[in-house]
Order: C-alpha cells, then sequence, then structure tokens
C-alpha cells in the first residue's frame, strides 16, 4: 500500500491532487452545492477548516479539470465538466495597514487587475466596485461566470478594533454591490468566511444568496467525521498505538476528546478539526495545541475586555438561535463571534417557548486548554509557562485537599495581576477565575443556583467540593454569606 504524505498547509487542490497527498474525499457535497445554475451560497467555517482548498476544488470543477478528480466521488456523478470564466478572490492574504479607507481600495484593485490580466482584459474604471463590474461583464460577453470569493471578512476582522471600521464597510458594501444586478451572469457565486457580518452588502442586498452555514446536508462538509478519521488514517492511528504502546481503541478515544467536538448543526455528527489532526499525524502523534497556535484571537481578547465580557456566562446558560445570525458592528456580541470562530460550539439545543435554544462550550480540550491559557494571559499578562507553572501547584493543592497551600498558590497569582484589572469588576475575576478551574480540567459551575441565591462557582474533584464567593474590596462577608446561605447543603 503506498502511504500518501500529509500535510497541514495545502491550499491548492491542484498541488495536492499532484503532490500524493492524502486527500479527504468531500466531493459529494462539492457536486450537491453545483447541480443548480445561477445559485449563489455562503458558508462560514472557522478559520484552518478547509475553506480555501474547497474554493480552490470548486475553481478546477469550473475550469473544466477533470482529469484532478479521477478516483473522487464526483467523477463517478452525472456532470458535464464544462469549463467556465472563473473569478477567483482570496482575501486570505490581506494584512493590517495604519490607513486601510486609503489602502483597502489600492488591495482591491490589484486583485481585480491580476485576474483581468489572466483573461488579456483591460479593465477602466476608478473604483474597485466599478471594476469589478467590469471584470464580470466582459468575461459574460463569452459565457456565464463562477464567482468564488474566499475569506471576505478578513479585511473587516484584521480591523475589526480600529476607529475605521465603518469605512471599511462600507468600501466592501460597495465592492460586493455589484453583484446583486449581475444574477444573470453569474454561473455560480460561492461566498466564505469566519464569520457573518451585517452591512457589507452580502446578506441584505444578495437575494440569491443561500446560507448553508447551519444546513443539515452541508455540517460535516467540512472537518472529519468519525468514520472519515477512521478510513482514511486507519494506517497511520495504528502505527501511532504501536510506537506509544497503547491500544488502539485508547488512542482514538483520546483523539476525539483532543481534536473532535466541533458541532455546525444541532442534529449532526460532530467534526474533527483538519489541521490538528495533520499536525498530529506530522509530528508523530504528539497531542498538543495545533490549531490555536495557527493564529492566536487577539482580536477576541480585545473585544472580551472592552465589552467586560463574562465569559462563564456563555458556557453556563443557553443563547437563543439569533445569537447564529449576522451581527452589526459596533454592537457585536462576543458569544457570537466566539461561536462562529470556533472557540465555542453547540453541544446541545432545546425548544422554548416556541424558540430553539443553544447550549454551548468548547469544541475539545484542545481549545479549552489554549484559550484558557491564552484568555490568562491576555487578562493578566502571563506568559505560558507561568500559566503552566502555576496551573500544576494549584491542581496538586486542590486534588490533595490542602486548602491552605490552594489559598497561598491563588493568592501569588493574584498578587502579579495588573492593577487596572484590580480596578474592574466582579465579573472579570469571575472570568479569570473561571478560566483557571477550565485549565486544570476541573468541573467548575458557575453561579450556581441553590433555594436561597446563587454561588458564585462551585468545583468539584473526584474526592471534593469546593464552594467560592467572590467579592470584590470586601474580606469579610464572603466566607458569611456562605455560612448565613448554607450554600454547602
Amino acid at each position: 500500500m503506498t502511504v500518501k504524505r500529509l500535510t497541514s498547509f495545502t491550499y491548492s487542490f491542484e498541488k495536492l491532487r499532484n503532490g500524493e497527498c492524502l486527500y479527504v474525499d468531500k466531493t459529494e457535497s462539492i457536486w450537491k452545492l453545483i447541480q443548480p445554475t445561477q445559485e449563489g451560497y455562503f458558508l462560514s467555517r472557522p478559520r484552518r477548516f478547509g475553506k480555501s482548498l474547497t474554493v480552490s476544488t470548486l475553481k478546477a470543477i469550473f475550469e473544466g479539470r477533470r482529469e484532478l478528480f479521477d478516483g473522487l466521488a464526483i467523477s463517478k456523478k452525472e456532470y458535464d465538466w464544462k469549463p467556465y470564466p472563473v473569478i477567483h478572490l482570496s482575501f486570505g492574504d490581506y494584512s493590517v495597514v495604519s490607513d486601510p479607507v486609503k489602502e483597502l481600495p489600492e488591495y482591491l484593485q490589484t486583485k481585480l487587475q491580476e485576474i483581468a490580466s489572466a483573461y488579456s482584459i483591460t479593465l477602466t474604471n476608478s473604483t474597485p466596485g466599478l471594476c469589478f463590474g467590469e471584470l464580470i461583464d466582459e468575461l459574460a460577453k463569452n459565457d456565464q461566470v463562477a464567482i468564488l470569493i474566499d475569506e471576505y471578512d478578513k479585511p473587516i476582522l484584521d480591523n475589526i478594533t480600529s476607529s475605521q471600521i465603518t469605512q471599511v464597510q462600507r468600501i466592501l458594501k460597495g465592492f460586493f454591490s455589484v453583484l446583486k444586478e449581475r444574477n444573470a451572469k453569474e454561473r455560480f457565486l460561492f461566498i466564505t468566511g469566519v464569520s457573518k457580518f451585517c452591512h457589507v452588502s452580502l446578506f441584505s442586498d444578495l437575494n440569491n444568496l443561500t446560507d448553508i452555514t447551519m444546513h443539515r446536508d452541508y455540517a460535516t462538509m467540512f472537518g472529519y467525521t468519525q468514520s472519515e478519521l477512521e478510513h482514511y488514517f486507519s494506517d497511520r492511528i495504528e502505527a501511532t498505538a504501536q510506537a506509544q504502546n497503547v491500544p488502539v481503541e485508547e488512542l482514538k478515544r483520546k483523539l476525539k476528546a483532543w481534536y473532535d467536538g466541533y458541532c455546525f448543526e444541532e442534529t449532526s455528527e460532530t467534526v474533527y478539526n483538519p489541521v490538528s489532526i495533520a499536525k498530529f499525524f506530522e509530528n508523530d502523534g504528539k497531542f498538543d495545541n495545533y490549531w490555536f497556535a495557527t493564529g492566536t484571537p487577539s482580536f477576541l481578547m480585545e473585544l472580551a475586555k472592552k465589552t467586560d465580557f463574562n465569559f462563564e456566562d456563555a458556557v453556563s446558560r443557553a443563547v437563543p438561535g439569533v445569537t447564529f445570525d449576522a451581527f452589526e458592528i459596533p454592537n457585536i456580541d462576543p458569544v457570537t463571534l466566539l461561536l462562529q470562530t470556533g472557540y465555542l460550539t453547540i453541544k446541545s439545543s432545546e425548544i422554548r417557548f416556541n424558540k430553539r435554544w443553544f447550549w454551548l462550550d468548547f469544541p475539545n480540550e484542545e481549545v479549552a486548554e489554549s484559550f484558557s491559557t491564552y484568555l490568562l494571559n491576555s487578562y493578566v499578562g502571563r506568559t505560558q509557562r507561568e500559566v503552566s507553572s502555576f496551573s500544576a501547584d494549584l491542581a496538586t493543592a486542590f486534588l490533595e485537599g490542602n486548602l491552605n497551600q490552594a489559598r497561598k498558590v491563588l493568592e501569588s497569582f493574584f498578587a502579579g495581576v495588573p492593577y487596572t484589572i484590580h480596578k474592574k469588576s466582579e465579573a472579570t475575576f469571575q472570568t479569570v477565575f473561571y478560566a483557571i478551574f477550565r485549565l486544570l480540567g476541573f468541573n467548575i459551575e458557575a453561579e450556581s443556583c441553590t433555594n436561597d441565591g446563587r454561588i458564585d462557582a462551585v468545583v468539584q474533584t473526584d474526592d471534593h467540593i469546593y464552594l467560592f464567593e467572590f467579592k470584590l474590596d470586601d474580606d469579610d462577608t464572603a466566607l458569611s454569606q456562605i455560612k448565613d446561605k448554607a450554600y454547602f447543603k
């Protein structure tokens, strides 16, 4: 058997197929997408989940490159493989600039000029929107056009805390608005991104754009299902289990705990993070935080601190279905952004008052550990090494039931918290505290209800239960409250 090589950085379908790389076949889902003509789709997924590779695959299909698909599911389907003109716009290489209002139009112009040159077209208009429309019009003189737009929202995410974010949105709105009046010239329109933002013309003006982000048919189109993992990676799983001298089933259980758990529709199967799986096998079966390391969510931390976000509420209370909708700037709900960017995912759902509500949490151990560490670094300025050392000391104290030592470790940690954090609310301390215990892997329940109030936090280990009450600048009333209200009952 030929063992094909793994790579976690291949965004070109052509290079992947010609480079003897392992390809987890998703072309059945892609074939379903392209059957209707003049259809437009939007799909959001977290970064590094295969969006760019899917766009590259669609490009190869619409270029009629049938030879690249030999042996794949789509090659067995009825499809004419007719070539079409393709506009492939990827904003993945956009980077933060000092003046986005000036430089974003220049960036868009350059992108369009590169595509126009490839088709020997000279663009005469001076603004990005008009040039985009002109490019479509020129290509459509021969046939309908396939338009593929990848990471449409990167200029927004990269400037989300900038004072110029409204102008950035206005530029993108003008750019994308040309698509609406050219429906008849489009064979296919596919737009991807991490988030779903209002007011960029996609969701208000494009009435032929279908959002399939939470569509059951496409819930497992990105990421690996359990059966796909076991089918495509069986040889690597067995080899890794043998090298580590552990049973195969035990290794699979640990893989699932670390890298599975992403749910993109409440009734659908969960999927594994593809980049984490590739990195795991590339690194000889070492469990580590691979996906998180490919891009830390600094803009999320900035937003969380700016809005005094109470993180534990997001994972301890149900959220309404509207949380999944497009959202506006500056009224950004951090929970929505955490969900869309993949740091939180659906764990369960229920119907309340004829509306669906969702329970969210970290998808797996990789994200839980990484996010908690990064949150502590962002809020209290501790390095990863310092957080790891502190976590080990605190975990040991609690597991041994040594309350005096646990208190010393916690006091030492909070003594190093910057003065600016000390002046924040109790909610800020609760967020830091919650991150600490999630990092330890302990079962922590925030705002635990009793018949006489709410306990700020309940932490459980195998042998002990600990009750916590938070008071800012008040040393005396917390313990009294626990005793007076008999929280221990």
